[in-house]
């Protein structure tokens, strides 16, 4: 897979274009259809060529913003080979040079495009056999703010370290039921409004976030479907802060200005690849109801669409919600929220549509109940065990079409 310039959109028809991405510092430059792929140099020789590679968090895929640039290896700068216009030109860096309009890029945040500056021509992806293929780039960053410093390297989810800003759903194991997380206030008070600052509370102890207490939770679903995995469920959600009587609020990816609500809120699990980060997701929460979907592929955005923030879990992720349960199951993929054949609902329109069915699934294992103590028990000896985790360096997620 090569990258290319094409011609697919012009920057004058993006009049509300954010020429800069909303996060900045270490940067990774990711397709849409992969989540495990990023934008690599293949070595910082000049005139070295661009591919998409597997992130492995090396020099060659760390880019940075600076002027209009897009910078790797600090003095090398992404451009159009001798400034060539013909769509399919593949893209090389090259010493950074004040004032080049071959190493000039725009960025919009919303459109998910880096173009060209001033040429109507943008970054997207050929198949090697020159025939392009249509997949949306997006940038994320490298960099986490904890407790206002910035971490650069791989944190370490231990007992005694708190990283409240990081949902981490199935913990790095999204697999079961017995393994994921939800936001929720850091102290008492009504979410509406303060989207922005929530903490994560998980079901599991040695992760470094707050802990789900025993007795909270009163029914889970766990599905696993090709495009997602999705909890729902039922719960006493006043012991995570949130007042009796609150109605369900949204907390997605994406938030008014691409940070997430909450801001920096990253998604981790293992059910589609080692410490995977989901870049697109959406949750509801309630004093008594929860759902979170977290999705991955060329339809992530479709299957986690934010946009329905007043219409709630029962129109938005469609599921069993019943109390009493606690399960794990294999689904099939939902239809996309809002999507009725060639026809797409707006929140606002006069009539709204009934959600849709909730898929089919298979497969479901159940257990008595999840507790926050069970799965981190020495095996044998019926204490606790101080246990680290590593993850891959957190990427702070932007918003996808």
């Amino acid at each position: 897979m090569h990258l290319a310039v094409l011609g697919i959109i012009l920057l004058s028809q993006l009049p509300h274009a954010q020429t800069m991405p909303v996060s900045s510092g270490r940067l990774l430059i990711v397709p849409g259809r992969n989540n495990a792929e990023c934008l690599t140099a293949k070595s910082n020789n000049n005139g070295a060529g661009i591919a998409l590679q597997g992130c492995i968090g090396s020099d060659s895929q760390y880019w940075k913003f600076t002027g209009g640039r897009i910078v790797v290896f600090g003095n090398q700068c992404l451009e159009v080979a001798d400034g060539t216009e013909t769509d399919g030109t593949e893209l090389r860096i090259s010493t950074c040079r004040d004032g080049d309009h071959n190493q000039q890029w725009s960025y919009n945040v919303r459109e998910k495009r880096i173009s060209w500056s001033n040429a109507n021509k943008c970054i997207n992806l050929s198949t090697g056999d020159g025939a392009p293929v249509c997949t949306i780039l997006r940038i994320v960053t490298m960099s986490l703010r904890i407790f206002g410093k910035s971490a650069t390297s791989p944190p370490l989810f231990l007992n005694n370290l708190r990283m409240d800003n990081m949902a981490l759903i199935g913990g790095i194991d999204c697999s079961s039921v017995e393994d994921f997380c939800l936001w929720a206030p850091p102290s008492p008070g009504m979410i509406g409004g303060k989207e922005r600052d929530m903490v994560a509370l998980c079901t599991q102890l040695g992760l470094g976030t707050r802990v789900i207490v025993n007795g909270t939770l009163k029914g889970a679903h766990f599905v696993k479907t090709p495009d997602y995995v999705q909890v729902t469920g039922v719960g006493d959600f006043t012991k995570m802060n949130i007042p009796a009587g609150s109605p369900e609020v949204e907390l997605d990816s994406g938030g008014v200005d691409g940070r997430g609500n909450p801001i920096g809120g990253l998604l981790y699990g293992k059910t589609f690849g080692s410490a995977l980060q989901y870049h697109e997701w959406v949750s509801f929460i309630s004093d008594q109801t929860f759902c979170f979907t977290a999705c991955i592929g060329p339809e992530a955005a479709s299957h986690c669409n934010h946009i329905y923030d007043e219409m709630g879990c029962n129109w938005n992720i469609p599921a069993n919600y019943g109390a009493g349960v606690f399960e794990s199951c294999d689904g099939d993929s939902a239809q996309p929220m809002g999507v009725y054949g060639t026809s797409t609902f707006h929140q606002g329109q006069p009539q709204t549509p009934s959600p849709h069915p909730a898929p089919s699934s298979s497969n479901c294992q159940a257990i008595p109940t999840v507790s926050s103590v069970s799965l981190n028990l020495r095996r044998g000896t019926g204490h606790l065990e101080n246990v680290g985790r590593v993850t891959p360096t957190p990427t702070i997620v932007l918003p996808t079409i």
